[in-house]
């Protein structure tokens, strides 16, 4: 059986995995993995190495698929987020975007996988609203990180596909999970940021959100943990879309 050029080249990605790991120790420190840790970051398999010396090292590695798969392997957490900079969106498959979701046991895995790579496959705008019907707390994260991405680096989609991203939300708002509400939330934001269209449509569905919470709270105060996620979802994205800095920019 020929030996296709994918094959030939995975073991020297393999290979580079282990020097790679012991890159990532070195630049690794407890002071920093207790950081990440009082940020709610999971550090059960981490080495304590900042965002920022990642890139740097992602920058170095350029892109490559073979090696981001074998790194994301490893289950060590700063070898997925170097994964999730060096793979080739391009190559990138449902397949494995179900397969690393599965994987998230973190927000910032979660949010760098969705926000640094999956939203840049063409595969993003249909595993959002899927993922973001999920039972997962963590899947269900990565399809509203999904929307937020696209929203902010999506520089060419009409607007009625971010609409139905709204009714998504809404719908959501009542999760009261922490990881799940913050990224409902960073979604709505974020579609209402990209234009004045959006905006209105955006504070439009949080005022529908803030008034569905007081009707179930039965008052604006109070109730349970369903109407109090959905009442902060809605008044802080508010607070910021309403804001005269927010305005200002989308004149």
């Amino acid at each position: 059986m020929p030996v296709t050029a994918a094959a030939k080249s995975r073991p020297a990605a393999d290979r580079r995995v282990p020097h790679l790991l012991a890159e990532l120790r070195a630049l690794g420190s407890e002071r920093d993995r207790a950081g990440m840790a009082r940020y709610g970051i999971n550090v059960e398999h981490a080495f304590g190495v900042s965002i920022y010396e990642l890139r740097k090292v992602a920058k170095r590695l350029g892109t490559d698929h073979g090696l981001a798969l074998a790194l994301w392997a490893t289950g060590v957490h700063e070898a997925r987020l170097l994964a999730c900079f060096v793979d080739d969106p391009s190559k990138v498959t449902p397949r494995q975007m179900d397969a690393w979701a599965g994987d998230f046991d973190s927000w910032d895995i979660c949010d760098q996988a969705c926000t640094s790579l999956f939203d840049q496959t063409q595969h993003a705008w249909s595993k959002a609203p899927e993922w973001a019907k999920h039972d997962d707390e963590w899947v269900k994260r990565g399809g509203f990180a999904l929307m937020a991405g696209l929203a902010w680096h999506d520089k060419v989609s009409a607007d009625p596909p971010f609409g139905k991203f709204l009714k998504l939300i809404e719908r959501a708002a009542f999760d009261h999970r922490n990881f799940v509400k913050k990224a409902v939330n960073w979604a709505l934001r974020n579609i209402g940021k990209r234009n004045r269209a959006l905006n209105r449509a955006a504070l439009a569905c949080a005022k529908k959100i803030l008034a569905a919470a007081n009707r179930r709270a039965g008052g604006e105060r109070g109730g349970d943990a369903g109407p109090r996620a959905a009442r902060w979802i809605a008044t802080d994205a508010i607070r910021e879309l309403g804001s005269a800095k927010v305005r200002a920019r989308l004149k």
